[in-house]
């Protein structure tokens, strides 16, 4: 049948789960609440399950200053802007570096989880994740890079 490229294969995860990281962002923007909350809370009969009071930081970040948001937002459209790629990225080796994909979707995972919305996409950009260290592991490269060899600083 063939070979699965890995590093495509990822590319179209990360996409995916990028996309639903700034659409989670804006949702969450809108419908505050962090994932979290049952842990520790306290369930009231006329107010229903409050949160512990240990997790004031999430509070404070999530539902009163939507900061992990807007955060999770800006890592989404940075991502996006590698993956798709802007023309602009599109010459230089940060689109091509494997390594980078993987440490921004590790930290687009970590801050989606915090917020409620945001848990599909943090399980998307883990098996992204994934799939470009399975491409480092595999030694795979992309067409840019090849097509990019001998112009002497200009890749």
């Amino acid at each position: 049948m063939g070979n699965l490229v890995w590093h495509d294969f990822a590319r179209y995860v990360s996409i995916t789960a990028s996309l639903y990281a700034v659409w989670s962002g804006f949702y969450g923007i809108y419908f505050r609440k962090f994932f979290w909350d049952f842990i520790g809370g306290t369930l009231r009969d006329p107010g229903g399950l409050q949160p512990a009071p240990g997790a004031a930081v999430f509070i404070t970040l999530i539902v009163k200053n939507p900061i992990i948001q807007i955060f999770a937002m800006i890592v989404g459209l940075f991502m996006l802007a590698l993956e798709y790629p802007l023309p602009q990225l599109k010459s230089l080796s940060i689109h091509r570096s494997f390594a980078l994909k993987i440490v921004l979707l590790l930290f687009q995972s970590f801050l989606t989880l915090l917020f409620y919305q945001g848990t599909n996409s943090a399980l998307w950009s883990l098996i992204a994740a994934g799939s470009y260290a399975r491409a480092i592991i595999l030694g795979e490269t992309m067409e840019e890079a090849k097509d990019n060899r001998g112009k002497g600083g200009r890749a």
